[in-house]
């Protein structure tokens, strides 16, 4: 079967709703642990596709954070290649940043359910099923970045501009977490208790309410979403 290698950075920050689509589309996921697994050993050209998840510390972190400079390098060597690369929250500013953009703190925190307002070619590509009219997201960053040269912007949201680009005909970074199931939220709020307590205007209760109201309708979108990048990307 094909390999789906998945880079984690906090073990509730998992593939969530996706897993059930790369299973049905018989990609065999291989999780590596950020900070525990040697991800110098990843050969960056031999899965099928790789997916780099969110997590709770900066792209430019890397003086705390030895292991980014190793993600960096597999999405440089990567994207030469132009494979099938996705990247989510902190996966996602990674890639900006092996793409030569900068990532830096933003001026607000994003955390909560919000709509995205997709561009022309958001509109033309599979996050379509994602737009306004469709579903609200999940956001939750404090970060952002620049959008990439030669990059195609494709989402945004009032507080910032660059939700989502796609990159080549492989590459695809998303800032928010269609991924996210209403069971996987409850680790979220547990993992990311401090956070959420110096945050203004954000509150476990009301995360937990507005998931509720949200969740039957993102899954439905999502897994329409993530079906149709994967047929496109891999040419199914």
């Amino acid at each position: 079967m094909r390999e789906a290698l998945v880079i984690r950075h906090v073990a509730f920050e998992d593939l969530g709703n996706l897993a059930d689509v790369l299973d049905q589309a018989k990609l065999t996921v291989t999780y590596r642990e950020a900070g525990l697994d040697m991800l110098t050993t990843i050969d960056p050209l031999g899965p099928e596709l790789i997916v780099i998840l969110g997590g709770p510390i900066g792209a430019y972190d890397e003086e705390k954070y030895p292991f980014l400079i190793d993600e960096l390098r597999l999405l440089e060597t990567r994207l030469t290649a132009d494979l099938p690369t996705l990247g989510i929250c902190l996966g996602s500013q990674l890639m900006a940043r092996a793409l030569g953009a900068k990532v830096y703190c933003g001026s607000h925190k994003e955390i909560g359910w919000f709509p995205l307002q997709l561009t022309d070619a958001g509109m033309c590509s599979p996050l379509a099923f994602l737009a306004e009219d469709q579903t609200a997201v999940l956001h939750w960053h404090g970060d952002t970045f620049d959008l990439p040269q030669g990059a195609t912007r494709l989402a945004s949201t009032l507080l910032y501009e660059n939700q989502a680009f796609s990159w080549g005909t492989g590459w695809l970074a998303l800032q928010f977490h269609p991924e996210v199931t209403l069971k996987g939220l409850e680790r979220w709020l547990i993992g990311h208790a401090c956070e959420i307590g110096m945050t203004p205007n954000v509150s476990v209760m009301q995360l937990r309410e507005d998931t509720i109201r949200n969740h039957k309708k993102l899954q439905m979108q999502a897994i329409q979403f993530w079906q149709a990048w994967l047929h496109e990307v891999l040419e199914e």
